[in-house]
Formats: structure tokens, sequence, C-alpha cells
């Protein structure tokens, strides 16, 4: 089958979260029609995942306003702004209504398993840029599909591809055999069958990020509960303990964010969980009695735990975009000209100018990957991000420069930006953060994954000071 003209064909957005959500509504606004792929079997699929855990950015910094505009005609109602949703409200009361307005443009049970362009592979260099591309679909009832696309926007995330425990980036020795006692999620201990997992039991919470702040706030409230008597967290941390280490407290201007980060501290000061510093895990073995031994690089072996929660980020997907020509960080899987504002290993804070269409693209030219994805492997980031993104996108693919230019950003300071790096020495001395990297009008903050509270897209651990 021949490919119709280029100019006839919908842009493809792969995944229906909040970043892809907002695309379409973007893409809508300039006039261009919208192909929303999504995975699961309902949009906001990964959001759904976390439903459990409350977001630290209010209803007014989740709602994209191209979205807004697009709901307003059937009467729906932006919650009271003011106030923290959960990831299930999110959901349920803006993603979920979002996609029913952009109706046939939105299929589920869609997985992108390939992206080319039609009749090229990525060696091919004639005639390539007017060739549309095409994307190769399978659906959950067997059928594969091919369609075409005048772009390709890439909002799918991270969720899926988990970092593991190991301090080398692979799996520790003995990870995979242990699975049936490791979760790489927040685990919701409202549900008594988790409950019962984690209650009573010694947990080892791996991971410096707010992902990290959330499971230990959360083992500390079964700690105190009826039926929890006897719950432990053991903290494990690549890096030492320094004043930055539970994030800005009360200077974080998202209030919500800082006290996460004070939660999790009042866990450790209260004995509820105990933190071992400057350990990155080389091994994972079974104890004789089936619990796990966790052994460091340096040789440590920790004392045996019934569970391990592993929250060491999240990294992208790549596979499926292995025929597109892509300029990709060779450290942080991010476009090349995003990467050197959010390397962490420069940027302990986070901090990165607004930016747009221009620092999201790639040697193929009409391919953008956006939303948390754009940020590779680096940690998280606030909605509000995404959605500028996607704007400034949208209007590139329509042919308005000027206002895909216009990137402008207002967001909220950390309170805290200690030194760069992400191998701390393990006896960093207290009280080394202090003050913001930037303008609050130039910041882009590394905020807490949606898991943990933050308006992200996807859920990697890390927070706004490294991982």
């Amino acid at each position: 089958m021949n490919a119709p003209a280029t100019t006839e064909l919908p842009v493809v957005v792969i995944g229906a979260g909040p970043a892809g959500l907002a695309a379409a509504a973007h893409l809508v606004d300039q006039g261009i029609e919208p192909l929303v792929l999504e995975a699961g079997p309902t949009a906001g699929a990964a959001v759904r995942e976390w439903s459990h855990v409350r977001l630290f950015s209010t209803w007014g910094e989740v709602v994209d306003p191209a979205a807004e505009k697009l709901l307003a005609p059937t009467g729906w109602t932006r919650p009271d702004p003011a106030t923290y949703p959960s990831g299930g409200d999110w959901a349920d009361l803006y993603l979920q209504p979002l996609a029913d307005v952009l109706g046939d443009r939105v299929r589920t049970g869609a997985t992108v398993t390939g992206v080319s362009r039609t009749g090229r592979d990525r060696i091919v260099d004639a005639d390539r840029e007017a060739q549309p591309f095409v994307v190769h679909v399978a659906h959950t009832d067997g059928r594969e599909e091919r369609l075409f696309a005048r772009a390709v926007i890439d909002a799918s995330g991270t969720w899926a591809t988990p970092s593991p425990a190991g301090g080398s980036g692979l799996p520790a020795l003995g990870e995979k055999a242990a699975a049936d006692r490791i979760t790489y999620r927040v685990p919701d201990l409202k549900d008594p069958a988790v409950r019962a997992r984690y209650a009573g039991k010694r947990t080892a919470v791996i991971g410096s990020g707010a992902s990290a702040f959330t499971a230990l706030a959360y083992l500390a409230d079964l700690a105190k509960s009826d039926d929890g008597s006897g719950t432990k967290g053991v903290w494990i941390l690549r890096r030492g303990i320094s004043g930055s280490t539970f994030g800005g407290g009360e200077a974080d201007q998202l209030p919500a964010r800082g006290a996460l980060g004070l939660a999790a501290k009042a866990a450790v000061d209260e004995g509820h969980a105990d933190a071992v510093t400057g350990f990155r895990t080389e091994a994972i073995e079974r104890a004789d009695d089936g619990r796990l031994v966790l052994v460091g690089e340096d040789g440590r072996r920790l004392d045996p735990v019934d569970e391990v929660i592993v929250l060491t980020g999240f990294r992208p997907d790549l596979s499926f975009l292995d025929e597109l020509r892509l300029g990709l960080d060779e450290r942080l899987q991010a476009p090349v000209a995003l990467a050197p504002l959010i390397d962490p290993n420069q940027h302990s804070c986070g901090t990165v100018y607004p930016h747009g269409h221009r620092e999201l693209s790639h040697p193929e030219q009409g391919v953008y990957l956006v939303g948390m994805k754009s940020y590779g492997r680096a940690p998280t980031f606030l909605a509000m991000t995404g959605y500028e993104q996607v704007r400034s996108v949208a209007a590139a693919i329509a042919g308005d420069l000027n206002s895909a230019d216009r990137v402008e950003l207002t967001l909220p300071e950390t309170g805290v930006c200690g030194g760069a790096g992400l191998f701390d020495a393990p006896d960093a001395a207290q009280g080394d953060g202090g003050g913001c990297c930037a303008p609050a009008r130039q910041l882009i903050q590394l905020g807490a994954p949606a898991t943990v509270g933050a308006a992200a897209e996807q859920a990697p651990a890390g927070g706004c000071c490294g991982s």
C-alpha cells in the first residue's frame, strides 16, 4: 500500500498520559489531527497504577490550558485549583474526560512496536525527509497494523522501565531470582493484601528521591498503626546524608513536596527507619530462611530483610525508535540540546532554562520525545514543563515558529541546592544546602515523580538533588 501525501496525515502521539493528551489538545488547537496510541486499556493507564498517591502539585498546576479549552464546552469544571489530587483523581477527573472529548482520536490497547520512514531504514538518505513516517502497532486482540504520520510525538514516558537495584545500572547479582520479594513501585499500603505483605516486616528502600521519601513515610505510618507493630524500614542511599538529602523542607515553594521530605526525615529520626549510606548494591542473596541479604560493592553485608522496594529511577524505552535517527546524549539518553541543562552531574537541584521544539528536535525531522521521556534518565520534572513542551512542538509542526520559539515557564523553586554530583562521599557533611540556583522564571525544577506526589507523567525516583 502506498502512503498518502504527508500533509494529509495525522500526527501520531504515542501515549495517552498527561503529556500525550495535552499534545493532542494543542494539535487540535492548531487545526492538526492527532492520533493518540495508548498501550494500556484506558487513558492515563500509567497514572492509574499509582492512583493511591497524592500529587504535591495542585490542580491549578496539572491541567493544561489547551486541554481545558477543549473540555470547557462539555460542562467540565476544573476542581479547586488549590487542592491536591491523587493519581486516581487526576486520571478520573481530568485525563479520562479529556480522552473522551478527543474521542476516536485516542486508541487504547494499541502498542507501538516500531517507527520508521516509509520505505527507508535508518541507513538510507535518498529522499528521506519527503517520506511520511510509518508506525507499526500491535493491538490487544492480536491484530497488527501500520499507520502513516506526518510527524511523531513520543510521550510514552518511562514508567514501564524502572532502573534496577544494582549500583552499576545493571541488575544486582541475584536480583532477578529474588523478584518475588522485590517491587519497583511505591506500595499501596491501603490495600489489605499489600499491607499484609509489609506489616511487621523489615523492608529495604533503595533510592534517595521523593519516591523513597513516600515509601519511608508510608512504612512509618504502618509501623505506628495497630496492625503494623514491628514494621521497620532500612533506607539504602548510594550517597551520604547532607543538608539537601530530604529536599527543600519548609523552604520548598511546593509545600506538599517539602512536607514529604520532612516526613521521611521524621521516619528516620523516630526510629522507624535506619539509614545506610554510601551503599551501592552489588548482589542480593537468599538467606536460609528465605529473606534477602543485600551485599554492597565494598563488601558490606546488611542484616536480612523481608522485602525490598527499589526506587532508583526510570529509563526510556528506545527500542521501538531504533530505525529513526535520534540525537541523544550518551549519558542521559535525552536530546543533545536539552541534556546539558538537566544533567544531574552538573545540576544537583535540576535547573534548566525554558525549552521547546528546538531543544527537543532530532536529526530525524518531525520526531519529538516529550514529557518525562524527553529527560531520559535525568530525575523527574513537573507536568507544567511537559505542557509547555507540547505547546511549542505543536506550534512548530503547524509552522508557527514565532509561537513555537516563545517559551516561558514560571515554576516553583526547590528551596535547596547543594553541589553537583551523583556520587557523593558517604560521610558528606551536614548542612551543605542553601539557596536556589536560578530565578523562578528560569527554573524548571526536576521535582518529585508522580508516584510520589509530583505533577509528572512518570515516576522515576530522584527528587530535586540527584538520585
